[in-house]
């Protein structure tokens, strides 16, 4: 792992559990043990540390969920229920909530750099979701009159309520609580 990656992926756990705010570079220098001078040999700020931490956690869930899951030829109920398991995995052992939706409510309304690119990515999500639930009609599986657009918009909204809500009840039963209930929805079970 390079310097660079590595500063990267300690920002990135700093910013997941203080958030980006409260993070400051000190944090960032002690925890990566380095020097202003070589901090900012990489980044030219904290706000170019923290967009290069938004792209690493944009690749990094596009290719666990966007590609690995979506884009997989697996039948699109599977790949919904294999999104919806590894949601309830990833959040029963982090309990500082959605990476990218804890920045995105911190960061939407302050930095449009910020917000654009989580944007990018929950499009992605949405469209990803959109798709398989299209795939779930056309097959019979899903009522013809399911708004697949909307649909998936609240589904990723109902996930990430589900999240926000046991992070702040220190409780996994609420997110598992919104899973289910989605799967009971689209015929998931």
């Amino acid at each position: 792992m390079s310097k660079r990656s590595e500063i990267i992926s300690i920002s990135k756990q700093l910013i997941y559990s203080k958030g980006y705010q409260a993070t400051a570079i000190s944090d960032i220098l002690t925890t990566a043990n380095i020097g202003k001078g070589q901090f900012y040999h990489y980044f030219s700020s904290k706000h170019d540390l923290g967009l290069a931490v938004v792209e690493d956690l944009v690749q990094k869930w596009d290719q666990k969920i966007i590609i690995d899951i979506f884009h997989s030829s697996i039948e699109p109920e599977e790949k919904l229920n294999i999104m919806l398991d590894r949601t309830i995995a990833f959040h029963t052992d982090n309990k500082s909530g959605c990476p990218m939706g804890n920045l995105a409510i911190e960061m939407s309304e302050h930095d449009e750099a910020f917000r654009l690119k989580i944007k990018h990515y929950f499009d992605r999500f949405i469209k990803a979701i959109e798709l398989c639930l299209d795939e779930m009609i056309k097959r019979g599986q899903l009522d013809s009159t399911t708004n697949s657009e909307k649909s998936a918009q609240a589904m990723v909204a109902l996930i990430e309520g589900g999240i926000l809500l046991a992070k702040n009840q220190q409780d996994i039963n609420f997110l598992k609580n919104v899973i289910d209930i989605i799967r009971e929805q689209y015929k998931l079970t």
